[in-house]
């Protein structure tokens, strides 16, 4: 009786790799841009069709860059949809201003 209560104890595979899962979480970002563009998305309700932008762009420039071009958008976008806002800062970067 006891042999056939230690059988009960034992795990399918299944269930153990299942439960490794949920210990483990999900991969982090392979790149420091990576983690940066995922907080811009959180951040500015990146839509699902400008995500990938969003990746090329942090991809693209500077930590520095673009961690400006997110405060200058938090400071000076108060209404409407501050990634668009984001992206025309981003856009404009190599343009010469007129003044």
């Amino acid at each position: 009786m006891a042999e056939n209560q230690n059988n009960n104890d034992f795990q399918s595979w299944g269930s153990v790799f299942k439960d490794r899962k949920k210990l483990v979480g999900p991969k982090p970002p392979a790149y420091p841009w990576q983690d940066l563009a995922l907080q811009i998305i959180k951040e500015l309700n990146i839509p699902n069709a400008k995500r990938s932008s969003i990746f090329k762009v942090c991809r693209d420039n500077s930590k520095e860059f673009i961690e400006m071009s997110l405060n200058d958008t938090k400071e000076l976008c108060q209404s409407g949809e501050k990634w668009k806002y984001f992206l025309k800062i981003i856009d404009n970067k190599g343009k010469p201003r007129k003044d």
